[in-house]
């Protein structure tokens, strides 16, 4: 059992995007950050059911396969699940739609929990207010044996590394500047220290960075 972080980041180490508008929840430049993920013929049949086979392969997608792999439970922040949307809406199931692509119980902290939502596909969200340890020791009690995933966003994945509780980081990089929003790296000087750092790059220009402990 790992514990794992998957995240996209800019070269400039930015891991959220500051552009959106109520027209464009998710804006621009967050399209610009996750573009090559996206286009990955794994993220299109996960995330947005795309059943046609369509998408790239190759190393891009290696990571993205990588991903779904062996997990058997999740952590996120209140915001990647959407709650800062709806925040008193007590019917509100998220952006992820009616079948997220977790297929795993997946563990949201929050300051106003409110009863778990099961999903189809095998995805159940439980709302928590506790520390970060706390949520990974639940998170691991379900797991079944299997990595425990924090899948973000930037703020929730940084706590548990400074915290040293991450196995393995990886990060892919998109070839472009935000020059503004979370960046990822801050107050984490000499996180090195302690694993093994590799580094690949894919032909859309992605570098994938990886801490392995």
């Amino acid at each position: 059992m790992a514990v794992r972080i998957d995240l996209n980041i800019s070269l400039d180490g930015f891991a959220t995007t500051t552009d959106q508008t109520p027209e464009k929840p998710f804006g621009e430049d967050w399209m610009r950050l996750v573009s090559a993920y996206a286009a990955t013929r794994t993220m299109r049949e996960r995330v947005f059911k795309d059943g046609t086979g369509a998408g790239t392969t190759g190393v891009d997608d290696d990571y993205a396969q990588a991903y779904f792999a062996n997990v058997g439970a999740e952590i996120m922040g209140a915001g990647m699940f959407g709650l800062h949307n709806f925040p008193d809406d007590p019917d509100w199931r998220g952006w992820w739609g009616d079948e997220p692509p977790f297929r795993v119980p997946v563990f949201v902290l929050t300051h106003k929990p409110r009863p778990s939502i099961e999903m189809a596909g095998g995805t159940v969200f439980h709302f928590i207010d506790t520390t970060p340890a706390d949520a990974l020791r639940q998170a691991i009690g379900v797991a079944d044996g299997k990595d425990v995933r924090v899948g973000g966003g930037a703020s929730v994945a940084r706590a548990y590394l400074k915290a040293g509780l991450v196995d393995r980081l990886h990060v892919a990089i998109a070839p472009i500047l935000l020059g503004r929003g979370i960046c990822l790296w801050d107050d984490l000087r000499g996180l090195e220290t302690g694993y093994a750092v590799k580094t690949e790059t894919a032909p859309s220009g992605t570098i994938h960075l990886t801490f392995h402990r």
